[in-house]
């Protein structure tokens, strides 16, 4: 085994991927801050403005704004932190080409999963994880340099938080049309809550991914996918599956705490009917909870990657 070599990896290794050349576009450090904070009130201007005069052509910019922010920016400040030699033509492609092919891709297989169940989150983690990995492949299937995990872990993220932006407009345009008319309040809290977990869902998930299969592809750009590769995606697709089914977990949790026999009524509702206090406050420590030990599954997953790259880098 050479030296730096990780375990089942191919034999040759070739540096990272070197300094674009002069003519790439690039990005000033910083931006993704400006980003944040214009972003934000631009979003919150236009809130105000839909909600006062209840125009709805404004739902497409309320809408896009929402469910862009926030990808955008963590995007840039992967790009600014750690992959500026990557170049902004990748990660763009990443973002807008793979996070799209990946919803398509994802909406086309789901299309038979029709029945809220275990079964149907676990086969929805499956199908998306797939779909967005599939994604990042077409779009570095022409950029053999491009290897290694830090690539892997800015790149996947990139298609996942594109995936993650697309789907939530979709959720966002949803929650807003009901059968009392425009919802607006469905749709701004929609858009602030996802917002607010965009770093530790799709974004997460396919970096770790995408990090795997970079630090596995062969020098001359051929993807290998069998192995450490297909463990990644395994375990993310069940990270995923746990973290869509935080809400009916935590519904069973306090229907087994605080009632005597087990009533199948609420998980054909998806809710408690007429629930007191007590299960109000146990269901959001539940279903809270689970999403940040899901999260830290997948935080705590990215770090031992890093570590172990950096202990393969500095063996002597």
């Amino acid at each position: 085994m050479t030296q730096n070599q990780p375990p089942g990896a191919p034999r040759a290794r070739i540096p990272g991927p070197q300094q674009p050349p002069p003519s790439y576009p690039q990005i000033r450090s910083g931006l993704w801050r400006r980003c944040l904070g214009g972003g934000l009130a631009l979003w919150t201007l236009t809130a105000i403005v839909t909600y006062t005069t209840r125009n709805t052509t404004l739902l497409p910019t309320l809408i896009l704004l929402g469910s862009f922010l926030a990808p955008v920016v963590f995007t840039l400040w992967a790009y600014e932190r750690h992959g500026r030699d990557l170049g902004v033509q990748v990660i763009l492609g990443c973002f807008l080409t793979g996070g799209t092919l990946g919803v398509l891709g994802a909406s086309v297989m789901e299309n038979h999963l029709l029945h809220p169940s275990l079964s149907r989150c676990v086969g929805v983690g499956l199908i998306e994880e797939a779909a967005k990995l599939a994604a990042l492949a077409f779009v570095l299937r022409r950029h053999p340099r491009l290897r290694g995990l830090r690539a892997g872990l800015v790149l996947g993220a990139s298609v996942g938080f594109g995936f993650a932006a697309l789907e939530s407009a979709g959720y966002a345009f949803n929650a807003a049309a009901s059968l009392k008319g425009l919802d607006l309040r469905a749709l701004l809290e929609t858009e602030i809550l996802r917002g607010l977990l965009t770093p530790f869902g799709h974004g997460l998930w396919t970096a770790i991914t995408g990090a795997v299969l970079l630090t596995y592809r062969h020098p001359h750009g051929r993807f290998q996918y069998a192995g450490p590769v297909a463990g990644a995606y395994v375990g993310v697709s069940l990270l995923h599956a746990l973290w869509d089914s935080t809400h009916g977990i935590a519904l069973w949790l306090v229907a087994r705490l605080t009632t005597t026999g087990l009533d199948r009524t609420p998980f054909g509702l998806g809710y408690l009917q007429g629930p007191t206090d007590e299960q109000k406050h146990l269901f959001t420590l539940f279903s809270v909870g689970g999403l940040i030990i899901v999260a830290l599954a997948g935080i705590g997953w990215v770090r031992s990657l890093t570590r172990r790259d950096f202990a393969w880098r500095n063996t002597p």
